[in-house]
């Protein structure tokens, strides 16, 4: 009786695993933040595609699934880095995921250009001084902006622009999924950050109507 029981349920996940990867790479979850995100800004009567933006990342443990991953001296941590470009509200516009090990300065490049396809009309990137210098800058026609701490700063403070992606990190890390990277490919890692971007605007949405 046992092992009739366990056969369903092998199936059933391989089910729900087949339908995930399709999705995955059809990119379906990144086009339902994509419309999600313009909906909530028309929301709050601001233009669908925004004109500026914030990045900045956040590098995360990882598990004995495997994949790639490396290490983050600064932050001390093996693992993955997440990178997410925001609206200056904080709604989700780009998110990737590479190694812990790329600066962000590096992994900044790919995230800038992607953005060029989904949102032509960001002008201005806010951003902190780990994306200074000419490769962050000369990526794309994008003006980097960079929010420096305060010369006197002692400890921990906000800093206007930079708090809004932190706090999308924090509401994202609130999905037991993402608390670490138990993914064993990028493109999984990213495709769990989409779709708990979409849990986040859709709830917002739903509370508002």
């Amino acid at each position: 009786m046992a092992s009739a029981r366990a056969e369903p349920e092998r199936n059933s996940q391989s089910t729900v695993y087949r339908w995930f990867m399709r999705l995955r790479d059809d990119g379906v979850f990144a086009t339902m933040n994509h419309h999600l995100m313009m909906r909530d800004r028309e929301r709050t009567g601001r233009e669908a595609s925004p004109s500026a933006a914030v990045i900045d990342s956040q590098s995360v443990k990882t598990t004995e699934a495997g994949g790639p991953r490396g290490h983050d001296a600064g932050k001390k941590i093996k693992g993955r880095k997440r990178h997410a470009m925001v609206d200056t509200d904080g709604r989700p516009l780009v998110l990737q995921a590479h190694t812990a090990a790329t600066q962000d300065r590096d992994g900044a490049v790919p995230l800038l250009k992607a953005s060029r396809r989904s949102f032509p009309f960001v002008e201005r990137d806010f951003a902190d001084s780990a994306y200074g210098g000419d490769r962050v800058a000369e990526a794309t026609s994008i003006t980097i902006e960079i929010m420096r701490k305060h010369p006197e700063q002692v400890g921990f403070a906000v800093h206007p622009r930079r708090w809004v992606v932190e706090r999308l990190f924090a509401w994202l890390n609130r999905n037991r999924r993402l608390a670490k990277d138990f993914e064993a490919s990028i493109a999984s890692a990213e495709a769990f950050l989409h779709a708990a971007s979409v849990m986040l605007l859709a709830r917002r949405l739903a509370r508002a109507s």
